[in-house]
């Protein structure tokens, strides 16, 4: 279903069900059952994007090893790409990305720095505030696309599908009371938990 498609005025829910989408899914307990299975997964480590954050916010801007080392905890393979970044670009950038309007613009304007992608890019907001933002990848937008919130199935990201992803991740925020990188966390975890076979 489309975001598109649902009832604004219940942004897509049930509200007699009590946190209950249209489909009948329990959104707390769902959110709740998946967040206690996240340690279980390969996820980037919540308590590692909280120092993040921290730094972050205290400095005002991310040097290139700290974009390193968070392009590390989120795709291993990929990160070396970051150190072809210059130190001035990456301070820059995510200084610039703290003031910058719009989700959209946000995300671009990071994936604008080498090894980051709309996935990686998600780990540098969601470190930033994690109440409006998460962590995104292709296991989230496959738990989205199972309760009902996306169509289809998508491996690659850009900022555009960023903006797709956090919008219904955002509802289910609102609906339980939790923060948007909290509900992010319980998504990838469903899908760790429920796909059968390879990521890929």
């Amino acid at each position: 279903m489309d975001a598109n498609d649902r009832d604004p005025g219940t942004n897509g829910l049930d509200t007699g069900m009590n946190d209950r989408d249209a489909d009948g899914i329990d959104l707390d307990a769902f959110v709740a059952e998946n967040l206690a299975r996240y340690a279980e997964t390969q996820g980037v480590l919540p308590e590692r994007l909280d120092e993040f954050g921290e730094r972050y916010r205290s400095q005002g801007h991310l040097t290139r090893e700290q974009l390193y080392e968070i392009a590390y905890e989120s795709s291993t393979r990929s990160a070396y790409h970051v150190r072809k970044n210059p130190e001035r670009r990456c301070r820059e950038v995510t200084r610039n990305a703290r003031v910058v309007d719009g989700d959209f613009s946000t995300i671009h304007l990071i994936t604008g720095l080498a090894g980051f992608k709309a996935p990686t890019a998600s780990c540098v907001v969601a470190a930033l505030d994690g109440d409006r933002h998460a962590v995104v990848d292709t296991r989230v937008w496959a738990s989205l696309e199972r309760l009902g919130y996306l169509d289809g199935r998508k491996e690659s990201f850009d900022a555009g599908d960023y903006v797709t992803m956090i919008e219904p991740i955002r509802e289910i925020a609102d609906e339980t009371g939790r923060r948007a990188v909290d509900v992010g966390y319980a998504l990838f975890a469903h899908d760790a938990h429920v796909r059968e076979g390879t990521l890929h």
